[in-house]
């Protein structure tokens, strides 16, 4: 989803669709072809820089995967969320994953653009199809009105339920005003339900500098063929931000959660943050 061409960022759903399928978190049916041939050419120069210490591309997408799993899964189990919108939902295996784990318990919304939820559809038509609690809808996150519209996608779900938007592998693909015209809409259209939450990566400038990780985040624009945009230094001033578009938020360091998420890849984990917000009422 981009503001000047919707298949800018289009790369990285058949890369991280394949991540998922190589770590044994998704399904066959999400893995592309052109995902298989990116993975493999770029899994030799990650393991020369997991071997050396430094971060990997693949080590920073698990990171922010499972970590955003774990707080949404912990937020269901709790009884506070039953219905989610995974916005921008790419080739993400989570829709599927957690419609199987919980079943009617959740409602389970993928939104996307036109194309990206054709594909999802074909997809989900594999598994099973879609239904009234796990269903795929046509997302425009830059407008505040019309079908398209988060308020819109809201308006449909249950008032009384708790509800939860997702993004992943999103925000840092916008300028910092879009970003926070974003953020403004989900806040307001969350504020609807009893209790909310937003979750979302972000790469920050704090622990995101020198020479290794500028190359790091060189390659990572360079995969998306755009620009990626480092909005804060901190999280303090991410917080900040949350707060004057009507969130109360804090990041979330993956490596905090070694405990419950074994196994990530340190460097990479260090090179993203998880938002983890809730509208204010």
């Amino acid at each position: 989803m981009s503001r000047e061409n919707p298949e800018t960022i289009s790369p990285t759903a058949h890369y991280t669709g394949y991540v998922w399928f190589a770590n044994g978190q998704s399904h066959e049916a999400f893995a592309t072809r052109g995902g298989r041939l990116m993975y493999r050419t770029l899994r030799p120069v990650g393991a020369v820089l997991h071997h050396a210490g430094l971060p990997t591309l693949e080590g920073m997408l698990l990171a922010r995967h499972r970590l955003i799993d774990l707080r949404l899964s912990q937020a269901i189990d709790a009884g506070e969320i039953s219905q989610v919108i995974e916005v921008a939902a790419g080739l993400s295996p989570r829709g599927w994953r957690f419609r199987k784990r919980y079943g009617d318990r959740i409602t389970y919304v993928e939104a996307d653009l036109p194309g990206m939820i054709a594909r999802k559809r074909d997809v989900l038509a594999q598994l099973g199809g879609e239904s009234a609690s796990h269903r795929t809808v046509e997302i425009n996150a830059l407008t505040d009105t019309g079908p398209t519209s988060i308020d819109a996608i809201c308006a449909q779900l249950d008032p009384t339920r708790g509800t939860a938007i997702i993004t992943e592998g999103l925000i840092n693909y916008f300028d910092t005003p879009t970003m926070l015209g974003i953020w403004t809409r989900f806040a307001t259209a969350l504020k609807r339900f009893p209790r909310s939450l937003y979750l979302s990566d972000l790469i920050l400038k704090d622990g995101n500098r020198g020479p290794f990780v500028k190359g790091f985040g060189w390659l990572l624009g360079a995969f998306v063929r755009g620009k990626v945009y480092m909005h804060f230094d901190s999280p303090e001033q991410a917080e900040d931000a949350l707060a004057q578009t009507g969130f109360t938020g804090v990041l979330l360091d993956p490596r905090d959660f070694t405990f419950e998420i074994p196994d990530l890849e340190p460097a990479g984990a260090a090179r993203v943050r998880i938002i983890e917000a809730i509208a204010k009422t």
